[in-house]
């Protein structure tokens, strides 16, 4: 991906990408059943999409689905689309919003209110990835034919069956929550996100490489 809109991204995807060996086998098995799963939908020529679920979708849902998709055009793997949602809606976290923009995303509130839309924008080419928070269930985000990614053990534990979902992988991550309103708050935000950007980056390179 050459045409990242902020030079910062390109830095950023880079120096994720290279700590690729720092993501234990414990984690890998499930984010290779992902890239697999990506790959036989790609293979065949149809739509991969990925729906990145937790309680709130809030924090990890949202990183996910937003570094997945970075990842897919990084790594040049068409036919990818990530959405995200929740058990119930509430809105997307500021300070996970503020981590995105720290590594190098441009991000816009489009609609303000107690449940913002925002515009994330990771290259000059491609539409931006609408953000808010919403039911897994809810428009804009499919009904059938998905594979759905749950991000937080308690969506995992709540929703053993997910409706029209054609796969369900727990790639599980512990809630940047627990920091809020501690002097780690920041520095938590910022390695959650680098966390899950360096597992999709991850994932899609897996895919790219097939």
């Amino acid at each position: 991906m050459t045409d990242a809109t902020n030079p910062r991204l390109q830095v950023y995807l880079a120096a994720r990408d290279a700590e690729a060996g720092d993501i234990g086998a414990d984690r890998r098995a499930p984010l290779d059943a992902l890239a697999d799963w990506i790959s036989g939908k790609t293979r065949a020529g149809k739509p991969a999409d990925v729906v990145f679920i937790c309680t709130h979708n809030s924090r990890r849902s949202h990183l996910a689905q937003v570094w997945a998709q970075v990842a897919a055009a990084w790594r040049g793997v068409d036919g990818v689309t990530t959405y995200s949602g929740g058990t119930e809606a509430t809105a997307f976290n500021p300070r996970a919003v503020a981590a995105l923009t720290t590594a190098g995303l441009e991000i816009d509130v489009v609609e303000p209110g107690e449940n913002p839309v925002y515009e994330v924008r990771y290259t000059a080419t491609r539409p931006p990835i609408r953000a808010f928070s919403k039911v897994y269930s809810d428009p804009p985000n499919p009904t059938e034919g998905y594979c759905a990614v749950m991000t937080c053990s308690e969506a995992d534990e709540a929703c053993p069956v997910v409706v029209g979902a054609d796969e369900r992988i727990a790639v599980l991550y512990v809630d940047p929550k627990v920091s809020d309103g501690t002097e780690r708050e920041t520095a938590t935000y910022d390695e959650r996100c680098g966390q899950i950007a360096r597992e999709m980056l991850y994932v899609m390179s897996r895919v790219a490489g097939r």
